[in-house]
């Protein structure tokens, strides 16, 4: 849960990392620090650093006494793991005060690589594997031509999750970061280049962002950006424009993000069914070019998940085998990707994460395209983020940052997504607008399985103002979804939202349910008919 950010500029930079961390709090964190290469006209530059145990806040005022600036530099919030909450463990970790690293992640192989180099003669003054990555900078940058070689030739040797943004003193006009399993991308500007564990971070500064993929190195000057592999093949990163509202990650009028987020779901839900329920929308637009092709030939689906995603995926299991009737199963991300399974071409793997990032479910997903299964579908709330981006298709939640631990819109929003189950039983596999199988679009199930036209055909929702009821399967059309007629049984909705008995009772009785944010969300319930 640590967060980075940093960058180099024409400016002073104290005050945007300062800002950077304090917008990555919610990532939870123990300690935090900053490291600047301070340059002052007539002197030659130094490497300062400032650290402290506690809060954002607590670092902001060490370094307004110690007057510290920078055009270049470096900062983190650390939450322990390797190493105990105190100073000597916090983040920047230098080298011979020539290196300043700071790194979120795991490396697993930094007991090896520590005592290698403690037998070169390095003293580690901290219990973390991050000071593991400082020195051995260190050690290749005295024979590397540059900071960028040396850090390339570093991450070659490290074994685990790491995003580690690296600066040099003997590099005064340039910083390097480079991406394994950790979210990292960079921000563009006029006055300079960024980087951040999350696009948050960089929003007083920029909008203009790229997505670093898994095994990049790039290279940061004021006016020049450079990205390649670990072997130093140039590497294109597509920009992006980040819609992130700077008032979603801020608490507003609230006591704590928790009241906020609570309070944000019913316009997160509302979000999220827009888009879905749109009648202008075809599949392609909805889940990506492919869909129509690979929904007709799906025959069964696999969540995968971690944490409170993999709830909702529970969620998602029952919802379609009993409204779209398609088999489905639901597994924890860590534990699919370690064990053996059987993989099933035709099976649709959906894999629900709210960052985009949650590394047991990206690995998951990498397992089962190794597996072979080509057909993956990708539910998240971050549009860039690495799953989407390795899914062929994909479903954004729209349920903007969620900042607290607890998760409420995170959990919330999904149900929302499986309005896929209508769009999957009701323009894929074959079935009809209404979800019966086995009739081509367009076509009728037979006549012992028709229901006559609703009685409150026509009838608008005046919360709405939709148009809801169509001839004989109830299809809400604009803003809502299609009833379906499923053999032995009466007719039922594709997702969460249909009209309840009363709403289209006989009577006409006009009460509408009223759902989150005063929204007429209607209950589960029949066709009159």
């Amino acid at each position: 849960m640590c967060g980075i950010v940093g960058g180099v500029s024409k400016t002073d930079l104290v005050p945007m990392i300062l800002e950077g961390l304090r917008r990555l709090e919610y990532r939870g964190y123990d300690s935090a620090g900053l490291a600047m290469l301070q340059q002052v006209p007539g002197q030659q530059p130094s490497l300062e650093r400032v650290r402290s145990v506690g809060r954002v806040a607590e670092l902001t005022a060490a370094t307004s006494e110690r007057a510290l600036q920078g055009m270049l530099g470096i900062g983190h919030t650390r939450w322990a793991t390797h190493g105990g909450v105190a100073e000597c463990n916090a983040h920047p970790m230098l080298s011979h005060e020539q290196i300043a690293v700071v790194h979120n992640g795991i490396i697993e192989n930094f007991h090896a690589l520590r005592a290698r180099l403690e037998q070169a003669g390095y003293v580690f003054t901290s219990e973390t594997d991050t000071e593991v990555i400082a020195h051995l900078v260190h050690f290749y940058r005295q024979t590397a031509p540059d900071l960028f070689t040396a850090v390339r030739q570093t991450v070659a040797e490290l074994r685990g999750a790491y995003a580690i943004a690296v600066l040099s003193l003997a590099d005064p006009d340039r910083l390097c970061v480079a991406r394994m399993g950790c979210p990292l991308l960079l921000g563009i500007a006029d006055e300079g280049h960024y980087f951040a564990s999350d696009v948050a971070a960089l929003l007083p500064v920029t909008r203009r962002v790229l997505y670093l993929d898994d095994g990049d190195v790039a290279l940061l000057e004021r006016d020049k950006l450079s990205i390649t592999d670990q072997a130093g093949q140039p590497q294109k990163r597509e920009e992006h424009w980040s819609e992130l509202s700077a008032a979603a990650v801020d608490l507003g009028p609230y006591r704590h993000f928790m009241q906020k987020e609570i309070h944000e779901q019913p316009r997160a839900l509302a979000d999220t069914l827009e888009g879905a329920l749109n009648s202008q929308l075809n599949l392609g637009d909805l889940w990506g070019a492919q869909a129509e092709a690979i929904f007709k030939d799906v025959n069964s689906v696999l969540f995968l998940a971690s944490g409170t995603s993999h709830y909702a995926t529970l969620v998602g299991r029952q919802w379609l085998e009993s409204i779209a009737g398609i088999p489905a199963q639901a597994e924890l991300g860590h534990e699919y990707r370690y064990r053996d399974s059987i993989p099933n071409p035709r099976q649709l793997i959906v894999t629900l994460s709210q960052s985009g990032e949650t590394l047991d479910t990206f690995e998951a997903l990498k397992r089962a395209k190794e597996l072979g299964h080509d057909y993956t579908l990708s539910i998240c709330n971050v549009a860039e983020s690495a799953i989407p981006r390795a899914s062929a298709l994909r479903f954004l939640t729209r349920a903007g940052p969620e900042i607290w631990v607890a998760s409420t819109k995170a959990f919330t929003t999904p149900p929302g997504r499986f309005v896929f189950a209508g769009d999957f039983s009701g323009q894929g596999a074959g079935q009809t607008g209404c979800g019966y199988p086995g009739y081509p679009s367009g076509g009728s199930p037979p006549a012992s399985r028709q229901r006559p036209a609703c009685p409150e055909s026509g009838t608008t929702n005046p919360g709405l103002g939709s148009t809801f009821c169509g001839q004989g399967t109830c299809a809400f059309s604009g803003t809502w979804t299609a009833l379906s007629h499923r053999p032995g049984r009466r007719p039922q909705a594709q997702g969460n939202l249909l009209h309840s008995r009363r709403s289209l009772s006989r009577r006409g009785a006009q009460t509408w349910p009223t759902g989150f944010g005063g929204q007429q969300y209607a209950r589960r319930g029949y066709c009159p008919q």
